[in-house]
C-alpha cells in the first residue's frame, strides 16, 4: 500500500513544527517539494530548510516537482479550480511513480494545516489507486496571526466566521457575527466595506523573517495596509497575508 502523509508545517517558522510532524517527516520514504516558480521560491526554500534541519533518515528521498499553475480569471471559478486540482493530482501521481512506485510512504509538507483553506486533501482523493491518507496537523495562519497580535480570536461566548477575500468583496459583511477572519485575499477586500466601527488586525509573511503586522481602526490604518501590501509584493514578487476584522463595541 501507498501511504500519503500530509504534514502541516506552520506558517513559515521552522520552530512551529510539532514533534509529530518531525516524526512523520522521518518516517517518509519520499518527500515531495513543489516548485511554484521563481517568484515564490521562498516557499520551496523553507521546505528545503525544514528537511535539512530535521530529516535524519538517510534513506528518505527528497524530490522536487513543478506545480501546475491555475488559470487566472476563469469565467467558471469552480470548474477552473477542479481542472487545476486534476492537473495537480496528475503531477503528484507522476512524481510518486518516478521516485517511489506503488508502495511506501510519501509526504508533502503543507503550509499551515491541511484542513484550512488548503486543497491537498481534495487533490489526494483524486489519486488512483487511492492511497492511505494520513494528516499531521500544523499551526494555522489564524493561530499565527492571533499570536502575533496577542489577540483572542473570539469575544466571550461569541462566534466568528472564516471566509475569503472574494466572498467578502462579493457578499459584504456576513450576518450574525462581529468577528470575521479573511484569508486568500489577493486584493485587500476590506476596502469594499464601510470602515465605520471596524478594527483590523493584519499580518503578512507570518512566522517568516519578513513578517509584517499592523492593527488599528480600519478607516485610519486601512490605506497604510494597502500601501504596505503593494510595497511588499513588489519587493518579494508574492505576498501571503490574512487579517481579522472586528466590530468595535
Amino acid at each position: 500500500m501507498l501511504t500519503l502523509s500530509l504534514i502541516g508545517i506552520g506558517c513559515g517558522d521552522p520552530g512551529q513544527l510539532t514533534c509529530a510532524a518531525v516524526q512523520a517527516i522521518n518516517a517518509a520514504d519520499l518527500i515531495l517539494i513543489p516548485r511554484k516558480g521563481t517568484a515564490k521560491s521562498d516557499l520551496a526554500d523553507l521546505r528545503r530548510t525544514i528537511c535539512a534541519d530535521v530529516l535524519t533518515n538517510d534513506r528518505t528521498v527528497v524530490a522536487e516537482f513543478d506545480l501546475p499553475v491555475r488559470e487566472a480569471g476563469e469565467a467558471d471559478y469552480r470548474k477552473g479550480v477542479d481542472d487545476w486540482h486534476d492537473a495537480v493530482a496528475a503531477t503528484w501521481q507522476q512524481a510518486i511513480a518516478n521516485h517511489l512506485g506503488s508502495e511506501g510512504r510519501v509526504a508533502l509538507l503543507i503550509w499551515g494545516d491541511p484542513s484550512l483553506y488548503d486543497s491537498s486533501l481534495r487533490i489526494a482523493r483524486r489519486l488512483d489507486p487511492l492511497p492511505d491518507i494520513e494528516v499531521v496537523p500544523g499551526i494555522t495562519s489564524i493561530q499565527a496571526l492571533c499570536a502575533a497580535h496577542a489577540l483572542p480570536l473570539n469575544d466571550i461566548g461569541e462566534p466568528f466566521l472564516v471566509t475569503t477575500g472574494r466572498r467578502l468583496r462579493e457578499g459584504g459583511w456576513p450576518l450574525g457575527v462581529d468577528t470575521v477572519v479573511v484569508m486568500l485575499d489577493g486584493g485587500a477586500a476590506f476596502q469594499s466595506l464601510d470602515p465605520a466601527g471596524l478594527q483590523i488586525h493584519w499580518g503578512a509573511y507570518l512566522g517568516m523573517p519578513d513578517q509584517i503586522i499592523m492593527s488599528g481602526v480600519l478607516a485610519e490604518i486601512g490605506p497604510r495596509i494597502v500601501a504596505a501590501r503593494q510595497e511588499a509584493r513588489a519587493r518579494h514578487g508574492w505576498i501571503m497575508d490574512s487579517y481579522i476584522l472586528k466590530r468595535m463595541r
